[in-house]
């Protein structure tokens, strides 16, 4: 997780990330821009904006563009990147809905410390990775949330597995 001077709310985590967003469709954003995007007042936007401003993570004046500043894109990636790595988990691993999936991502990307963010990058890279798992193994799991399944079939899924890996 990049650290600044002084750790950020979750709203302004929530700006960065807007703007980044923002700024790699059209190079720049507008307050307008950002108020959209986050469903805000544009008085809420101005007062984010100059806090922003004073932490050196974007390049603001009243009325004009607004623009991350190095320090300012790297704390945007990182919170870009937490949302996307729980959203991804979400969906490709726990089989949530991609529209739930993204209300939760975006409610728990806030509070997320580096060490299990990186072990749920860790174990989604295994899954995908792994011969005896893998995507199959995910399938399995999506359905079984579906439809359930009875502790005797996981057994005898358990057993036929474990007699094809000796023969």
């Amino acid at each position: 997780m990049v650290q600044t001077q002084e750790s950020l709310s979750a709203s302004l985590e929530d700006y960065l990330e807007a703007i980044f967003h923002i700024e790699d469709q059209k190079h720049a954003s507008r307050a307008k821009d950002i108020a959209d995007r986050l469903q805000v007042s544009n008085a809420s936007v101005t007062g984010a904006l100059r806090q922003l401003a004073e932490k050196e993570l974007i390049n603001y004046a009243p009325y004009d563009i607004i623009t991350l500043t190095s320090k300012g894109r790297d704390v945007a990636q990182d919170v870009v990147h937490r949302h996307e790595t729980l959203r991804d988990f979400f969906v490709k691993i726990l089989a949530v809905d991609e529209a739930e999936a993204e209300i939760a991502a975006c409610k728990m990307e806030h509070g997320m410390s580096p060490a299990i963010l990186d072990r749920i990058t860790r174990f989604i890279t295994f899954l995908e990775a792994c011969p005896r798992g893998g995507f199959k193994w995910l399938k399995e799991y999506e359905a079984f949330c579906e439809h359930g399944q009875e502790r005797i079939q996981c057994e005898t899924c358990l057993r036929q597995h474990i007699e094809n890996r000796c023969l």
